[in-house]
């Protein structure tokens, strides 16, 4: 795409890519109160696709707590989901972390059931992006539309999901920075965060883990100390991943790029400039 084809593009739907923390859900926020259509992925993941499994988890556990247990059982009260597009925090409870139960942690067959749910969900979540286009525009009036991937788009391993994500609509990868990177790290170590592993890199990263530690049991693992261990190598692992996606289906534009970005007008202009420089090269 050109950048005057962008400027003509009556209806632009942009996709944003990279990872978790690097600003695609701030840009979205921007472009929301500009009254674009926020499509935010993990939203979609929570509310429809994993929906029952975080309300079944939920109750799993009040169930062990006597008094709720008995209000439960005779339907004297009832639990539901509050997931917003700001806050998902029972999206990422339901996929947990590996290790020790007694600090909260699951079992390995367990842990991989709840990554394999949310594989499948997000690959959903992406593939109903078309339909969410139109919805946007024919029933809710939006003009334009964002797609505010999850951090593990990458990771996903399934063409089709790329296809149509090209196919309807602009692929805008964010180049994390080093600052970036130190600053993930950073709220990573202040508060370790469940995260979605491809089952190669986790078997493998986990195998690495077991061996440093010198741990022959899953529940050896400290929950908190394998997200620490596993974040770094998953960041760097994820950056040429984002890069091929980028090279095939969209473009790059770095962090320290979109940084100052505030308004609707900035964030085109930044596009456009981005697919002259394309364009140019």
């Amino acid at each position: 795409m050109t950048a005057e084809e962008f400027r003509r593009w009556d209806r632009k739907s942009v996709t944003l890519v990279g990872m978790s923390g690097v600003g695609k859900t701030y840009l979205s926020s921007r472009l929301r109160e500009a009254h674009w259509f926020h499509y935010s992925a993990d939203y979609r993941i929570g509310t429809r696709y994993l929906s029952e499994p975080i309300l079944d988890n939920i109750k799993r556990q009040a169930m062990q707590v006597p008094f709720l247990r008995e209000l439960l059982r005779s339907d004297s009260i009832y639990i539901s989901n509050n997931i917003t597009v700001d806050n998902l925090t029972a999206v990422l409870t339901f996929l947990g972390k590996l290790g020790d139960p007694a600090l909260g942690g699951l079992n390995l067959d367990e842990f991989k059931r709840r990554q394999q749910l949310y594989r499948d969900a997000e690959v959903s979540a992406m593939l109903d992006v078309p339909e969410f286009i139109a919805k946007a525009h024919e029933i809710y009036g939006y003009r334009h539309f964002v797609n505010d991937s999850a951090g593990s788009l990458c990771e996903l391993d399934d063409p089709e999901v790329l296809r149509v994500l090209a196919e309807h609509s602009l692929i805008i990868y964010i180049e994390a920075t080093e600052q970036n990177g130190r600053e993930l790290l950073r709220r990573a170590e202040a508060d370790p965060k469940p995260l979605y592993y491809r089952p190669a890199f986790l078997d493998a990263e986990l195998a690495s883990y077991m061996l440093a530690r010198g741990f022959r049991e899953i529940s050896d693992i400290r929950p908190d100390d394998f997200v620490l261990w596993m974040f770094p190598r998953l960041f760097n692992a994820r950056i040429p991943r984002y890069e091929a996606i980028a090279r095939d289906h969209g473009y790059t534009i770095h962090a320290d790029v979109l940084a100052p970005v505030q308004t609707e007008a900035d964030f085109l202009a930044c596009i456009e400039r981005t697919l002259q420089a394309e364009r140019a090269a």
